[in-house]
């Protein structure tokens, strides 16, 4: 028995107890935690319950993680030993320490934390299910057993005069199915050998699925057992709800001939739809000894057309949820499966059971790793905070950002006399140069919630408004860009970037479309529209080292006191003049500053 167990509670999800046998588990976001978590503010090392060896206390400490860790409600400063009842919290997840000897629990048993002692290149943390087979058949574990609640019920209809089999069950009526051994029979004692050997074998399999990280490593495991005991089965293939939308998806496929495999993943047109989606959305498990003659489909013409004659299909069913499909035929008669049909028919559901866990992993840590890299790509035009916003919003689709219009205010921030410098300076000094500014410039635009559309050379553009509407948007745009003119002002100050440089900041505020724009080769997310455009051209006529806005953004500032009107001016491919303002406050310092500096 572990030394220490861990109760996990997600809200909306049901509790999970799981042991721990090994000395340190991290928890946290990434794919090479321990324990992973994927609430929203999760960093990806966030905690770790860990301890220097056996004789030594388990201790909790936080790995300077964002929004920290709590114990017992206190937050954690430091590495804190930790008893028996202890609740950790992180975000919105309670972990509850239970130590070995010390109550006990109702709580079902889940996945056991261990290290793979196989791996060449040093312990790497996975899951593994510890499967206990009891003598009870009632006492299943829920991995093995096929029990499936509100599933809809269907009769089953036995081998009929015309000697066609026709069966169409609850899955949670197949549930010992398979492990009876038929009473009265000659061959009882086969029977209970068959069954121990394929209970042995689901045991097994529940233990290699926890661990498989890819459908091909799921679906291998499937296969084995499938064409081991499933004498009649030729063709077997799994399909899955990848997208989540009810749509089925061909992921996996297999023969028993080899030669017959190679194309049936690249041409789904041997597998029955008709039958397909009867159990993906009625939840049932469904054989048919003669497909072309079942009531059941009527004139199907897929069916009729792809010469099908047997076939077997059950849910992949796990908790409430239907991911999936496991699905097999064989081009036989109803003879072959009068017998033994609605046997395999629950030994397969029980497979099927325990392939829906694995699954349902698979898509899990397919979301996330997609999370993750959208992420990271919106990481770079956003702050932390808004990228989070984003994510729980559901602002993307399919790892894009859809285009929207709306009203924004577009900040250009350019370094004066750069060229001059660049001449000066070599290629790499440069470059380290525009990574120190770019890096002190940006944190008051994200400060006040801002985007970084890109770099322009020495240029910054960004822009206020979007993806989270900022009714305030023109505000916070004057905002950033006095407090980066001020930042600057300290560093030049301070001599921080080892030379002296002067902005040029121009703002203007209107209609625009922002979202992913480009090819499925590049992708950016930019801000297209006139008001751009007229925010790129007011940036040339700006005074060194000030903020000039458009009418548009005066219009909409709250504080207009400051600002004054330098004057109207045209700009290329807009017919009117256009009013531009600049900061009079501003500029009457830099002018009292340049008094005092020059010379008399």
């Amino acid at each position: 028995m572990a030394e220490i167990q861990l109760r996990l509670q997600v809200p909306g999800s049901p509790d999970r107890l799981i042991p721990v046998e090994t000395d340190s588990v991290t928890i946290g976001r990434a794919s090479d935690c321990e324990l992973p978590l994927s609430p929203y503010g999760v960093s990806r090392h966030h905690a770790r319950i860990s301890r220097a060896d056996r004789a030594s206390p388990w201790m909790v400490e936080d790995l300077q993680s964002k929004n920290g860790t709590r114990l017992n409600q206190t937050p954690l400063q430091q590495p804190t030993p930790i008893a028996h009842g202890d609740r950790i919290y992180i975000e919105n997840v309670c972990i509850t320490v239970l130590l070995a000897g010390v109550g006990t629990t109702n709580a079902v048993a889940n996945p056991t934390i261990t290290r793979s002692r196989q791996s060449p290149q040093g312990p790497k943390a996975v899951y593994s299910q510890r499967v206990q087979v009891p003598l009870n058949p009632e006492a299943l574990p829920p991995t093995v057993s096929v029990v499936r609640p509100n599933l809809v019920k269907l009769p089953l209809i036995d081998a009929t005069a015309d000697g066609k089999m026709r069966i169409s069950r609850d899955a949670s009526d197949l549930k010992e199915q398979w492990l009876r051994t038929s009473e009265g029979s000659g061959d009882s004692l086969y029977e209970r050998d068959r069954t121990i050997a394929r209970l042995r074998d689901l045991v097994e399999i529940a233990k290699g699925l926890t661990s498989a990280a890819s459908s091909n490593a799921i679906f291998s495991q499937v296969q084995e057992v499938v064409f081991r005991y499933l004498t009649n089965i030729e063709r077997l293939a799994l399909l899955v709800d990848v997208e989540g939308n009810g749509q089925l998806q061909l992921l996996n496929a297999a023969a028993r001939e080899t030669e017959r495999a190679r194309d049936l993943t690249l041409n789904s047109g041997w597998i029955s739809q008709s039958i397909c989606q009867k159990v993906f959305k009625e939840k049932i498990a469904l054989q048919t000894a003669d497909a072309q003659a079942d009531e059941r489909f009527g004139a199907e013409q897929s069916i009729l057309y792809k010469g099908i004659r047997s076939a077997m299909a059950v849910p992949l069913w796990n908790e409430d949820k239907v991911v999936g499909v496991l699905y097999a035929d064989a081009n036989l008669s109803s003879e072959s499966w009068v017998q033994e049909g609605e046997d395999d028919l629950s030994f397969f559901s029980a497979l099927a059971n325990l392939v829906a866990a694995s699954v349902q992993r698979w898509l899990l840590t397919r979301k996330l790793q997609e999370e993750e890299r959208l992420c990271q790509k919106l990481e770079r035009y956003h702050s932390p905070a808004v990228v989070q916003q984003m994510i729980a919003a559901g602002t993307h689709e399919d790892g894009r950002i859809p285009t929207t219009d709306g009203e924004l205010s577009i900040l250009f921030a350019d370094i004066v006399g750069f060229t001059a410098l660049s001449e000066r300076l070599s290629p790499a000094e440069v470059a380290d140069l525009l990574n120190r500014f770019f890096e002190e410039m940006l944190q008051e635009v994200f400060a006040l919630g801002g985007t970084l559309d890109k770099f322009i050379g020495d240029c910054i553009m960004a822009f206020f408004g979007a993806p989270e509407p900022q009714p305030d948007h023109a505000d916070r745009a004057v905002i950033a860009a006095r407090r980066m003119l001020e930042r600057l002002d300290d560093l030049n100050k301070r001599n921080v970037l080892g030379e002296h440089l002067q902005l040029r900041i121009a703002i203007n505020s209107g209609r625009a479309v922002v979202g992913d724009v480009g090819s499925s080769q590049r992708m950016d997310y930019t801000v297209l529209g006139g008001a751009v455009n007229l925010a790129a051209r007011m940036e040339a006529i700006c005074p060194v080292g000030q903020c000039i806005i458009s009418a548009n953004t005066y219009d909409l500032v709250s504080r207009k006191m400051n600002w004054v009107q330098m004057g109207e001016f045209r700009f290329k491919g807009i017919e009117r003049p256009v009013p531009i303002f600049q900061d009079g406050h501003r500029a009457q310092e830099l002018e009292l500053v340049k008094l005092l500096t020059e010379p008399s």
